[in-house]
């Protein structure tokens, strides 16, 4: 008699039940602790009192601008997102900037006047708020600078430079192909003419005239008292006082307590400062799974133009 072989697997089909078994639990695990992780976060914020995500109900959210102004997307997204937090009561900029581009110190300008008609904003201003850093306080119902501050700056500066006469001297020609004649306004390869000069004027002089319309109407004063100061000048906290450009002499701490007077606040406000990193898509989900399931939980367990200061 002879004997039958023996039956076997074959071997690529034995690995590939080996893998998706491996794939199976990998991806069990891998939920697992991505809903461990949630409900951690989840805890934190709901009982913790430091939290910046949830946490405690007297907190104040810290926005800061600093430097140079020549972006807006982080602080008009950190805004927003102070705004919408029912935890934060209330929300203090604290501004120490010589100003910056036109269109981000504008943007962050109306985040703040977003964001005032929500609840308290005011501003603090540091060493230095001067032009856009300035323009940007007006958004706020209520601004405290220090004596020293250095503020004001009102208006708005362009700056061209020419290098026609050095690439004459070093025999370098620049070849133009334009379809306007002021396609290349400003060029620093060309002379800087009577018409480039009218140009300019007449953009800057609009800019120019956004700007005092807004301190005006911020401020509750006639265009004719802010043009009276709307001439670059700086001035010290005190002298802006003096001219209605801000509502009080004082510290950060003051604003912070500004804040808890407006907001009702009863012992020490904790304050929330935005994340530093943007976890992108993940943070996004993490965030909005956190804010739904955090409310549920207290509720069961809780009673090239710019603005800036002229070199």
């Amino acid at each position: 008699m002879s004997e039958e072989p023996n039956e076997q697997v074959p071997t690529g089909d034995k690995d590939g039940v080996d893998k998706r078994g491996i794939m199976t639990v990998v991806v069990i695990f891998g939920g697992l602790f991505l809903m461990l992780l949630l409900f951690a976060v989840v805890m934190i914020s709901a009982f913790s009192d430091d939290s910046g995500i949830g946490g405690a109900d007297n907190q104040v959210g810290i926005i800061e601008v600093k430097g140079p102004i020549m972006e807006s997307k982080k602080t008009v997204e950190d805004l927003r997102k102070f705004t919408k937090r029912d935890s934060i009561k209330g929300i203090v900029v604290r501004v120490d900037s010589p100003g910056g581009a036109v269109a981000p110190s504008q943007e962050i300008f109306q985040a703040v006047k977003r964001a005032s008609k929500k609840k308290p904003v005011v501003v603090s201003m540091g060493s230095t708020a001067a032009s856009g850093g300035y323009y940007i306080a007006l958004g706020a119902e209520h601004i405290i600078a220090n004596s020293g501050t250095v503020t004001g700056s009102i208006g708005v500066i362009s700056q061209l430079f020419n290098v026609e006469g050095l690439l004459e001297k070093v025999d370098v020609q620049v070849n133009t192909v334009k379809t306007g004649k002021y396609k290349d306004a400003g060029s620093p390869f060309r002379e800087f003419g009577a018409e480039d000069r009218e140009y300019f004027r007449a953009l800057l002089d609009d800019i120019y005239e956004q700007f005092i319309e807004d301190v005006a109407e911020a401020r509750g004063l006639e265009l004719s008292e802010v043009r009276k100061v709307a001439d670059g000048r700086v001035f010290t906290g005190r002298q802006a006082k003096e001219y209605k450009l801000v509502d009080a002499i004082g510290t950060f701490q003051d604003a912070v307590d500004w804040v808890k007077d407006e907001a009702k606040i009863d012992g020490d406000a904790k304050l929330v400062y935005p994340a530093k990193e943007d976890l992108g898509f993940l943070s996004q989900v993490i965030e909005g799974a956190t804010d739904t399931v955090v409310n549920q939980v207290r509720s069961r367990h809780s009673p090239v133009v710019e603005y800036r200061m002229a070199p």
